[in-house]
């Protein structure tokens, strides 16, 4: 498998969880500022949409949306429990979950990066984003991961977004759950070594 990535982008989440699930795979960097791969050749030839992640199966096989290919890596290392079984009702939860990261958090953040978004959307998107996570926080109140005692993809996607607002100015310290959760994750050693393999952390 290849997996292209830009460093800290929401790619780091299918990074951790090939770590977690301790499957082979190629990554790729593959900038979201210049889509100018390793070897020089331009991203877009790949991905047409120019973004990440990008996962290439073995028979050049793609998939291309974060939440769909994180199950996908949970669900070739079952005996890793990244993902409940298909069909449970505890799938579809993290399938809730998952959704919920994708169009609630990440897609919030897209306008606080995107260059001349005026100060007043700006606000709106922060206030949105704050709304948010302290219902994340709250829901994280007595429970270690989103899924209970077991880290699951949708933790690995929920640390990845989570670790945005210290870059859009949206200032989380008075979430303490959240804080002991990222606290949590950012100490496995999966979660180190892909953020050590993008350069996040030396």
């Amino acid at each position: 498998m290849k997996l292209y990535y830009s460093a800290g982008a929401c790619s780091l989440s299918p990074h951790i969880a090939l770590k977690e699930a301790g499957l082979a795979f190629e990554a790729i960097s593959a900038p979201t500022k210049t889509h100018q791969l390793p070897d020089g050749s331009d991203y877009y030839k790949i991905n047409p949409l120019g973004y990440v992640p990008l996962l290439v199966l073995d028979d050049g096989s793609q998939l291309r949306e974060c939440a769909v290919i994180i199950q996908y890596i949970a669900d070739q290392a079952p005996d890793k429990h990244l993902a409940p079984a298909n069909g449970t009702f505890e799938r579809y939860k993290l399938q809730e979950w998952l959704g919920f990261i994708s169009t609630e958090l990440h897609k919030n953040f897209s306008p606080l990066f995107t260059p001349g978004m005026p100060d007043e959307a700006k606000t709106i998107f922060k206030a949105r984003l704050m709304d948010r996570l302290k219902w994340v926080n709250n829901a994280l109140a007595d429970t270690s991961y989103l899924m209970g005692d077991t880290f699951t993809v949708g933790d690995a996607y929920l640390f990845n977004v989570s670790n945005w607002t210290k870059f859009v100015g949206v200032d989380i310290s008075a979430l303490e759950n959240l804080a002991a959760f990222r606290a949590r994750v950012s100490a496995r050693p999966a979660v180190q070594e892909a953020m050590r393999a993008e350069g996040l952390i030396k």
